[in-house]
């Protein structure tokens, strides 16, 4: 009796914890992986603007950023023509190399196609925020001015 009980049990909680699984919405943000297939044309992209993590997998500081950039990236759910990308630059440094990386972690806008700004601030997600924020509504006055 005692092992049907526990049998019965352990089917009760596998299908619990299938059921709760299934109704959470995903807790990763949508931090988009470029490639060398995908990059070059998502950076140009009309009309949006990308801020890309560049990092290697043996990099201490990019390690020590942890879950930074996807939480990053769902803060930045909403944000309207703005685009969170990452690049891995052991898998691609072709990548790397025409967007003009040499250090780790590198964190890049992107509009139309071009690198226009380079993030030197604190790893904070506020202060990212912002500044991508402020980039974009700079790029988005300069196409105004040139309509």
């Amino acid at each position: 009796m005692d092992l049907v009980l526990m049998r019965y049990l352990c089917l009760a909680s596998i299908l619990l914890f299938s059921l709760v699984c299934v109704s959470l919405p995903p807790t990763r943000a949508e931090v988009i992986t470029l490639t060398g297939e995908t990059f070059t044309d998502k950076v140009k992209e009309k009309d949006t603007v990308w801020f890309v993590q560049f990092c290697v997998p043996w990099c201490k500081h990019c390690k020590n950023l942890g879950t930074l950039w996807e939480d990053f990236g769902k803060a930045m759910e909403g944000e309207d023509e703005i685009e969170i990308g990452q690049v891995d630059c052991g898998l691609e440094k072709e990548v790397c190399s025409k967007a003009d990386i040499h250090s780790y972690p590198t964190f890049k806008v992107f509009y139309d196609g071009e690198g226009v700004a380079k993030y030197k601030g604190k790893r904070d997600i506020e202060l990212l925020k912002s500044f991508v924020l402020e980039e974009a509504e700079k790029l988005a006055e300069n196409q105004l001015a040139r309509d």
